[in-house]
């Protein structure tokens, strides 16, 4: 199979700024966005460590994680089917064979699919919104990944406690209007919060993602790190977010 049959009517080639990857996305259901960037910026993997990441959509994490870490072994589970096909192509087109599986099926079921503390890492990018909270969108593909339509916080993080080794470490990025719920539910499933930064759109506005870190059976102690402002001013990045791209 030639690099251009792996592309289809309707999907686009976009270039990831690392290791000359790139990745197919279809305009019309669901691209990724900064959110996604920022974590894969944010999360930590070592060499021989297994990381999955829940959610995967069209794997964007995965193949960026495969660029800024050591790990060479990531899983990517998505329910649905066609996002999960796209991320295989892209893992195809990228020759990330080796250190890329993607894996359809569903979050609530992760751990009977994989098996009980089976990775060192989880990444997550999950839907934000809950009922109707924010716009109702459009298509189901961008609905399911923006609103808990097919799974919940709670089976996130329930099923992510099942998943890490003790010590595991969980990466996420939310929202922070639902902060005190995150907190609480990760203390619930015994993900100690252990790292946190805030990210801001301009220095003089409210944050609209958290970055949040934590480790399965740890100990009470969270770091606040700095905030991460992604504009000097309108359509000018700041330096680390030119960083983090990778420009």
């Amino acid at each position: 199979m030639t690099p251009t049959d792996l592309i289809h009517e309707g999907e686009r080639l976009d270039e990831l700024m690392r290791n000359g990857y790139v990745i197919i996305q279809d305009p019309s259901r669901f691209c990724f966005g900064m959110d996604a960037v920022l974590l894969s910026g944010f999360a930590r993997a070592k060499k021989g460590e297994r990381v999955l990441d829940l959610g995967t959509g069209t794997g964007i994490i995965p193949i960026l994680l495969a660029a800024k870490t050591e790990s060479e072994d990531f899983t990517g589970l998505e329910i649905q089917k066609d996002s999960a096909d796209m991320a295989r192509r892209s893992v195809c087109y990228n020759h990330l064979e080796e250190k890329i599986k993607i894996v359809t099926g569903d979050i609530r079921d992760a751990s009977n699919l994989f098996g009980a503390s089976s990775f060192h890492v989880i990444t997550t990018n999950p839907p934000y919104m809950i009922g109707t909270h924010g716009e109702n969108s459009p298509s189901e593909a961008k609905a399911i990944a923006r609103h808990e339509v097919l799974c919940t916080l709670d089976d996130v993080l329930r099923e992510s406690a099942r998943l890490l080794v003790p010590g595991g470490r969980f990466f996420m990025v939310h929202r922070p209007f639902r902060l005190a719920e995150i907190m609480s539910k990760m203390v619930e499933y015994q993900i100690e919060p252990k790292r946190m930064r805030l990210v801001y759109p301009f220095a003089d506005r409210e944050p609209n993602m958290v970055l949040l870190e934590g480790l399965r059976g740890g100990k009470s102690r969270l770091t606040v790190e700095k905030p991460l402002i992604v504009y000097k001013e309108q359509g000018v990045y700041t330096d680390e977010i030119y960083d983090v791209y990778g420009y």
